[in-house]
């Protein structure tokens, strides 16, 4: 009859392949939610067509059989009702699938792009927070100008009442600018020689003095920097491990980037959703539990990453402000460290990087939906 002739055409409308490849590439996290935004859109967008047109089915059968009065018509429309609920339901599934693997795949992602970003800002605090470079900048004893007074001194120095520091003492600033003016007011040397000593070491004395507990500032809460991104590391590399166990992978982050294993994971992820296609029941639905668990768990390290940066830039803001708050830097500038100069540019350097190489993850309510539930918020919902 027509109405099954109807029907039988519509059955045959093509379903989804869930065999879209996916790899996992470098970029930025926000590049790569809005890549999972589009790729969850796209791929509801097209289950949602093949399910509407199985719906249509589904009313052509229910008109069929309020209106058939053959027996064997209504059974044949029965069983051709069910194989479509059950072509509806598979659909569902396999939609759930794929959104399920975009995500976690994307996710994967956003995990690589972050650990780098972990790994090179280690790199960056080791080298920023270097105790030599700061103890060069903030002590007049590591100035040649500086000693080479000293040395003038001890060479006029009235051998009467003149003493030596201890070998802790000589090192400590406040101790060792004490004892050479003591020596300079006690030495030989005439008004005019002083007041040209003093003239050579003026600026010197001057920057260190001021500076030095500001620099010392700039080590220690660096170090303290330095021990949150340690933290923070440990914590990614747990998500890591955390994210793929579901999935069978057992190696470790570092392990992974070192071997460039993501294809690996890939096809470990690509078995995981053959496997939970035919599982039924309780095993299917903590087979799903499993594998979204870890997106919640991902979301969570990037508002802690997100608390991290923000705290980051803010530390170096606060750096660049000490480093340009030395009143006679015009005055002294010929005289200042290069280390100082150098340590001004790389603060300025990495104001930059906090706000566009390391900058916060985007992640709003829409897409912290799109992440943990595969949902867009402009989705058709029933």
């Amino acid at each position: 009859m027509k109405s099954q002739i109807l029907i039988s055409a519509l059955l045959l409308v093509v379903t989804i392949s869930t065999s879209r490849a996916f790899s996992v590439k470098d970029g930025e996290p926000n590049d790569i939610l809005l890549e999972l935004s589009n790729s969850i859109k796209a791929i509801n967008s097209e289950f949602n067509f093949v399910i509407e047109r199985k719906k249509l089915v589904l009313m052509e059968i229910n008109l069929n059989l309020a209106s058939s009065s053959s027996l064997e018509e209504k059974v044949n429309l029965l069983i051709l009702k069910n194989q479509v609920e059950d072509q509806i339901g598979q659909l569902k599934l396999d939609n759930l699938n794929d959104v399920s693997k975009v995500r976690y795949l994307k996710g994967l992602q956003i995990i690589k792009i972050l650990y780098e970003k972990v790994l090179s800002l280690d790199h960056h605090f080791a080298s920023v927070r270097t105790f030599n470079e700061i103890s060069k900048i903030a002590n007049p004893n590591q100035y040649p100008e500086y000693e080479k007074l000293k040395e003038v001194l001890a060479n006029k120095k009235d051998k009467k009442s003149a003493f030596e520091l201890t070998s802790l003492l000589g090192t400590n600033t406040i101790a060792s600018v004490i004892q050479t003016f003591t020596s300079m007011v006690s030495s030989n040397l005439s008004k005019e020689e002083k007041e040209k000593e003093i003239t050579k070491v003026e600026c010197i004395l001057d920057f260190t003095l001021r500076m030095q507990n500001d620099l010392n500032t700039i080590y220690f809460e660096t170090a303290f920097l330095q021990t949150s991104n340690e933290k923070i590391k440990q914590d990614i590399e747990i998500l890591f491990k955390d994210y793929t166990k579901p999935i069978g992978y057992c190696a470790t982050l570092e392990n992974c980037r070192t071997n460039d294993d993501w294809e690996d994971i890939t096809q470990k992820m690509e078995d995981y959703l053959t496997k939970m296609k035919t599982a039924t029941g309780t095993a299917q639905y903590k087979m799903q539990v499993n594998l979204d668990f870890p997106i919640d768990r991902l979301l969570q390290f990037i508002s802690q990453y997100n608390s991290f940066i923000d705290q980051g830039g803010k530390f170096y803001e606060k750096f660049s402000i000490i480093l340009n708050s030395y009143e006679n830097e015009k005055q002294c500038d010929s005289k200042l460290p290069v280390e100082y100069k150098k340590l001004k540019a790389d603060i300025n350097v990495a104001i930059d990087k906090f706000n566009v190489a390391y900058k916060p993850v985007e992640i709003n309510g829409t897409k912290m939906k799109e992440i943990l539930y595969g949902l867009n918020e402009f989705e058709k919902t029933e």
